[in-house]
């Protein structure tokens, strides 16, 4: 008899489970949460929790319960593919917000193509994020050839440097912009005294005394924060005080920390906006602050943005389904077909190939360790 019991309570429990599980929703976020560029990983992933934390309620409502489980993938390819297989084998995750690297990204997304998980990218700029045409991958943010012509522009125009030294990380992204920005100072007739990739975290001297030599009117540098940031301390420790300029890669308020008292005479155009150069932002960045307890930034507002794409998508995709619990195969579908409204950064909807329909690039100016916007500039991808 006891056993008889036994097996029923069992029984019920295992079927309270099965229900349970059939009404859990969760989205999952994918960016570096340690490591060099935490900073940045962490404000996706904050920005994520936050949307979640106001779309609890409408989920409710549909007898839905919706989780976050946010993902490491310490800015590293192989990391993030394994977590993607993760995300894959957990049927309740429907989609990712993610990634910041485009290195990370792509192996990522096709990692997770064959289960149909969505991706919507508040971060990623390579061109052959989305170039693939897979139909699991979104992106919020401007193209690198968006992205490198209007740094090229503005080293051209506003800079007016008629000689650049070019580096670039060695990463999809840093190579990726860097040929861009290269291309599209040729067609300008600006001179490219020289081109080449490094790895080297921490010790610059070889080629800061290469544009000692070369004597550039501006550097320009495709990577990351963590690195950049000792370069430009190198640089300026050497007595170099040309012009360095990147991309959004250098959109931390980490950069001015590395990089000390050299943190001067800095540029960088950014996909993701600051805060300020957002009107709707001021309720998240007080929400950001009294949740966190520290300060938003711009990979933080377009994290959030990312997951309200996320999670309208579901919901489009929960309603069309007669209000249950939809596929993954729906919700890629629904995602990428979406029109957005009441995001930070205006509406969002996808061309074919999941590209913004139109994104806005913005130039950052580093003066003495403080930040503040230089211009913007509407762009669109070639493919509409």
């Amino acid at each position: 008899m006891k056993k008889t019991v036994l097996s029923l309570t069992v029984l019920a429990a295992l079927a309270l489970g099965t229900a349970s599980a059939q009404t859990t929703i969760r989205i999952a976020s994918l960016s570096p949460l340690s490591g060099g560029q935490s900073d940045l990983g962490t404000q996706i992933r904050n920005g994520t929790q936050l949307a979640v934390n106001e779309y609890k309620a409408q989920f409710k409502k549909l007898g839905f319960d919706l989780q976050l489980v946010p993902y490491d993938d310490q800015a590293e390819p192989a990391t993030g593919t394994a977590a993607a297989r993760k995300i894959a084998a957990d049927r309740q995750i429907l989609a990712v917000v993610g990634t910041l690297n485009s290195g990370v990204a792509i192996p990522s997304s096709a990692a997770l193509l064959a289960s149909h998980v969505a991706m919507v990218s508040p971060a990623n700029t390579a061109n052959q994020v989305t170039d693939r045409g897979l139909m699991n991958m979104n992106r919020i943010v401007a193209r690198d050839d968006a992205q490198g012509g209007a740094g090229a522009n503005f080293l051209a125009t506003t800079l007016k440097a008629k000689k650049v030294y070019v580096l670039n990380d060695k990463t999809a992204y840093g190579e990726g912009l860097s040929g861009e920005v290269e291309k599209a100072l040729k067609a300008k007739n600006v001179t490219v005294v020289a081109s080449e990739g490094t790895e080297e975290k921490s010790d610059f001297s070889s080629i800061v005394a290469k544009i000692k030599l070369q004597n550039p009117d501006a550097v320009y540098f495709g990577g990351i924060y963590n690195q950049v940031g000792v370069f430009i301390k190198q640089l300026r420790e050497a007595g170099v005080t040309t012009p360095v300029v990147g991309g959004d890669g250098l959109d931390s308020s980490e950069l001015a920390t590395i990089a000390g008292a050299g943190a001067t005479n800095i540029y960088f155009t950014t996909v993701a906006a600051p805060i300020e150069a957002l009107p709707a932002a001021k309720v998240f960045a007080a929400s950001y602050q009294k949740t966190f307890n520290d300060t938003a930034q711009g990979f933080g507002a377009f994290g959030y943005d990312a997951a309200k794409v996320v999670l309208q998508g579901i919901l489009n995709a929960a309603r069309m389904n007669g209000n249950k619990v939809p596929s993954r195969t729906q919700v890629e579908s629904a995602i990428r077909k979406g029109n957005y409204t009441g995001l930070l950064s205006g509406a969002v909807s996808f061309n074919s190939v999941g590209d913004r329909r139109a994104a806005t690039m913005y130039v950052m100016n580093v003066t003495d360790g403080k930040y503040k916007l230089d211009s913007s500039i509407n762009v669109k991808p070639a493919k509409q």
